[in-house]
């Protein structure tokens, strides 16, 4: 996100933490030591790529929001915003730019030209295809000192929880640079990304339709709302991929900024303290 590495505010960098990226790996190679570091544990999980250490610099975790990191989560959204709207505009109009006859009616919930239905399905695939590109940005640029992790949100204490943030993972069994580890990497983000979008679509939905009712009409005494092929479904895309955009692009880059801040405490805490990484304001 080199865009966002340094915008308006770009506070004074403590000294970098150097740390393994992938602590799976490292826990994997500790293991054949004997070491308990190899036992279940904190780490950053998949999204983390493996890179040699002397690579990386990460920076200790913030105890409060720096104004860096609060542009390094706005920026994102902004962006995502546009390039959502924009996307979902010109599909709109690829797709019902020739409906809205009566041969080819666009309504709110009956097929084939369903704005109901286009709107469950832009949910899940924008949420996927923000989520995967944000986990390797924002780690990439974790991992290179371009931003703070966030260390002043407490770990969570259910167990579906903290499975879905990478939490008391199993220890490393695929080498970190083998296909098979990739694989479960691109699975597990793609799990993520859907539950998450399962979980938000209710609401999503909801307010979907109901911004959608005051400007459709009914036809033939139908109770289906109707609605012309004049710019309504083009308008209401852009607009359904822009909100979306600007706020849950934010969300997925904070939860990344922080399961890292949390695996470099749980790393500090292993370490008996001697890795220097601690919640530090910059």
């Amino acid at each position: 996100m080199a865009w966002a590495v340094n915008p308006v505010f770009k506070p004074k960098q403590p000294p970098a933490v150097r740390a393994p990226s992938d602590v799976e790996a490292a826990q994997a190679s500790a293991g054949h030591d004997g070491s308990a570091s190899a036992r279940t544990s904190t780490s950053p999980g998949p999204g983390l790529e493996p890179k040699a250490a002397t690579e990386l610099k990460f920076l200790p975790p913030s105890d409060h929001f720096t104004p860096h990191q609060i542009s390094y989560l706005i920026i994102p959204g902004i962006v995502s915003a546009i390039i959502a709207g924009g996307i979902n505009f010109a599909i709109a109009y690829a797709l019902y730019h020739d409906k809205g006859s009566h041969g080819s009616p666009i309504r709110l919930f009956k097929f084939p030209n369903t704005l109901a239905g286009d709107t469950a399905v832009t949910t899940f695939i924008q949420f996927l295809t923000t989520w995967i590109p944000e986990s390797i940005i924002v780690n990439y640029d974790l991992k290179r000192g371009g931003v703070q992790p966030i260390g002043f949100i407490p770990e969570p204490p259910w167990r579906y929880v903290r499975w879905y943030m990478f939490l008391d993972r199993r220890k490393q069994t695929q080498k970190v640079s083998s296909l098979k580890h990739w694989l479960r990497y691109l699975w597990s983000q793609v799990l993520r990304s859907l539950i998450l979008a399962v979980a938000s679509f209710p609401f999503i939905f909801g307010v979907s339709v109901g911004v959608l009712t005051p400007f459709g009409h009914h036809e033939h005494g139908d109770w289906d709302w109707y609605y012309s092929s004049a710019w309504a479904p083009e308008i209401f895309k852009l607009a359904q991929g822009a909100v979306l955009g600007l706020l849950f692009t934010p969300l997925m880059v904070m939860f990344w900024m922080t399961r890292c801040g949390w695996a470099l405490l749980s790393m500090e805490k292993q370490s008996g303290g001697s890795r220097g990484v601690r919640a530090t304001t910059p």
